[in-house]
């Protein structure tokens, strides 16, 4: 018996949209355009006849914007929704507000030269379908009331992809001053914004400082930070280099960019580097991992969580061979469970904890 058909319903109020990602969607044998709607009002009329799978959706439309009904669907039916917008573009404040209702993933287009980008964009919205339809729904629901999620379209890098991390880590050791100073690395990619946002807005100020690798392209995780921080006790910022680790503040890697901790003396800083994708992406939670593991070892507590790929297994690993603590969010509460799953199997987990425990392990790592 075949598999049954991802079924997409697009909402936008513009028929070149409409007809490209139909065109698209036309393309991929294991997809179906189930309806496209002008409008969220004719989308509901078409969503009580039959309901999509995955929803790609657009923000500025008439009648009814796309963030109310975002807002609306997630409240009532949480369903995995691509928000593909020019409104999604760095310093809009509309990207923070999708993440934030809900958006299973959202996709940049410009305002100019809209077909030739979505005609360029095909494949990268295919896998966006792909990607959300095995979205845990069960996950989505949990926490659609609280945040947003994740995965950021990018422009194809021009770096190519490779494998190890090692690459971007220079040469020689930890300093031989030893600390006792704690510090806290946590990575993720597809539903991490939900997950990021759940963890840090319950952490105390005393928490120890923390450093973040969450996949998304640049100029997105300056605004994404800036949310975080106003609705957290701690302070969270994007990441520049030398900044310090310091107890109650989470620095988050800026996109487009790697990350590494390093250790001058007792103290922790960062360091903001260029370098070549590592696992398809920069920044990459290997390459953070790594260097957490060479300068903090068992001072360390890591933390893989909601994501697709196996980005941060093997770094994580080297952080429990170091003598770090090492936690994975677990299935359930994963949007997807990919990183941490390849994490486990790859023996670099010593905790498998929901997310809702995850905070209180964080804290508890403080004493």
């Amino acid at each position: 018996m075949s598999k049954p058909r991802i079924r997409v319903l697009v909402v936008d109020d513009s028929a070149v949209v409409r007809q490209a990602v139909a065109r698209a969607i036309g393309e991929a044998g294991d997809i179906e355009l189930l309806a496209t709607a002008a409008d969220p009002l004719f989308a509901m009329e078409k969503m009580q006849r039959a309901w999509p799978d995955v929803i790609i959706l657009d923000i500025e439309m008439p009648r009814m914007d796309g963030l109310s009904f975002l807002r609306a669907l997630m409240a009532k039916r949480p369903t995995p929704v691509i928000v593909c917008s020019s409104l999604a573009t760095a310093g809009s404040d509309a990207l923070t507000q999708a993440l934030a209702a809900g958006a299973f993933s959202v996709i940049s287009k410009p305002k100019l030269g809209l077909k030739a980008f979505l005609e360029d964009s095909s494949d990268d919205i295919v896998a966006a379908v792909r990607t959300a339809a095995r979205a845990n729904v069960n996950a989505l629901r949990a926490t659609a009331s609280t945040s947003g999620t994740t995965r950021l379209v990018a422009p194809p890098a021009a770096s190519q992809p490779v494998n190890r991390a090692d690459v971007i880590l220079s040469a020689g050791t930890a300093p031989v001053l030893q600390t006792t100073d704690k510090v806290i690395a946590i990575g993720t990619s597809t539903g991490g914004t939900q997950a990021l946002e759940t963890v840090l807005t319950s952490l105390p100020k005393t928490v120890p400082g923390i450093v973040v690798v969450q996949h998304m392209p640049e100029r997105f995780t300056g605004m994404f930070a800036a949310r975080l921080d106003s609705l957290a006790a701690i302070e969270v910022r994007e990441a520049r280099s030398n900044d310090r680790v310091l107890p109650g503040r989470a620095l988050i890697a800026p996109g487009g960019k790697h990350m590494l901790l390093k250790r001058n003396g007792a103290q922790y800083h960062v360091e903001i580097v260029d370098g070549p994708l590592v696992n398809r992406h920069r920044p990459s939670v290997d390459v953070l991992f790594r260097s957490v593991a060479r300068f903090a070892g068992r001072n360390a507590l890591g933390v893989i969580m909601t994501g697709m790929g196996d980005d941060g297994a093997r770094g994580l690993k080297e952080m429990r061979e170091a003598g770090a603590t090492t936690i994975a969010q677990d299935e359930a509460s994963c949007v997807v469970f990919g990183m941490p799953r390849e994490a486990i199997k790859l023996g670099a987990v010593e905790q498998v904890l929901p997310l809702s425990q995850i905070a209180t392990a964080l804290v508890a790592s403080e004493r």
